[in-house]
């Protein structure tokens, strides 16, 4: 036991919740980012600006033409498998390996492949590092045995597992449609709270599908805990901590949160307030990528989906246009009711002395 504990500690293979669930997890999210979430940008952007460069197909691959965006979207697998593999210290040889494993678990997984990624990456990875530098030809065995590796076992497993992912997530945007008031509350709350802890809500709504009502929601919630954190730090802040965590990450707030919990209370009370509003009363939709809808208001990158989404409606006939009511519930759902309501909880939590001066200084 000592001796294999030895040659994986040699191997840098460390099975860890930190290693799997956090690290990689949030490679993944990384990954999705430059490739899947590029690529629908660019081609909004294109599209949008009439830019001829952008919106022209570059590359024909089985019949079908392909934009920079299009082709940026295609290499979502690749893109996945290497970011996690940067995650999990990968030799050389078994990072390059990972990019034809990543294409084919994502095109084996169907529309749930960026599940199927994550896993089959994770054990290619580990597996190409069981033999990386064990032999004289390194550069012959190593690739060939992380590829057939992955790839094996991605023809094992990235069908079902792309198939159970599609299937929870369309359950959960089912019961979105049939329960909007309860499921509002449920899915903004707890991918909320997922884009504040230390792993990727972008990942978990991108590997479930997560769309239309329930993808939402989880705008709603995301966007409630980035702009609450922003806005009700204000005070220790200032301007800088207001771009960081209102345009960066709310996950700035994590070592405060450890120290003082309570201060997690205003903005998660915000998340379950919006996202009823955001499903019950302007049944507020992202029609986008999913991935998107765990983004929030990083980058504007949850806006820029849920304006996406729009345009895919329109194009497809179920939306007729772009209305003044649609920005409304933009405007309030990811920015005024967030900042409104986590400064109002704040406050009365500054008062019963829950929140304290200086418990949401941030080191910036």
């Amino acid at each position: 036991m000592q001796k294999f504990k030895a040659f994986l500690e040699r191997k840098n293979i460390i099975v860890s919740f930190q290693r799997y669930g956090i690290d990689a997890l949030g490679a993944m999210a990384q990954g999705l980012f430059c490739t899947l979430l590029v690529g629908t940008i660019l081609n909004t952007i294109g599209s949008q600006f009439h830019i001829g460069f952008l919106t022209a197909p570059i590359v024909t691959i089985g019949g079908n033409p392909y934009t920079i965006g299009g082709l940026a979207s295609l290499m979502v697998g690749c893109g996945i498998s290497v970011a996690i593999g940067v995650s999990l210290k990968a030799p050389p040889l078994v990072l390059f390996s990972l990019i034809p494993v990543g294409f084919a678990a994502n095109m084996m997984g169907g529309a749930g492949g960026p599940l199927a990624v994550y896993f089959v990456a994770i054990v290619a990875c580990e597996m190409g590092k069981v033999v990386s530098k064990e032999t004289k030809i390194d550069i012959i065995v190593t690739p060939i045995f992380t590829i057939l590796c992955g790839v094996g076992f991605a023809y094992l497993v990235a069908g079902p597992i792309g198939s159970a992912a599609s299937s929870f997530g369309k359950a959960v945007m089912w019961a979105t449609e049939q329960q909007p008031f309860i499921m509002g509350i449920v899915v903004s709350v707890v991918i909320g709270v997922a884009l504040t802890l230390p792993i990727s809500s972008a990942a978990i709504c991108a590997a479930l599908g997560l769309t239309g009502l329930a993808g939402g929601a989880a705008v709603a919630g995301c966007c409630a805990q980035m702009v609450g954190f922003a806005f009700m730090s204000f005070r220790e802040n200032g301007w800088g901590g207001l771009a960081a965590q209102g345009i960066g990450t709310s996950m700035l707030q994590m070592p405060n949160i450890i120290k003082n919990p309570r201060i997690w209370i205003p903005p998660t009370l915000a998340s379950a307030i919006t996202g009823p509003i955001a499903t019950c009363i302007f049944r507020f939709q992202m029609n986008g990528a999913a991935v998107s809808s765990g983004m929030g208001t990083c980058g504007f990158v949850g806006q820029i989906g849920v304006y996406t989404g729009w345009l895919n409606d329109i194009a497809s006939g179920a939306k007729s246009a772009i209305t003044s009511a649609d920005w409304l519930a933009m405007a309030l759902i990811c920015f005024i009711l967030p900042a409104v309501l986590s400064v109002a909880f704040c406050a009365v939590l500054r008062r019963w002395g829950w929140i304290k001066e200086n418990d949401l200084k941030l080191e910036l």
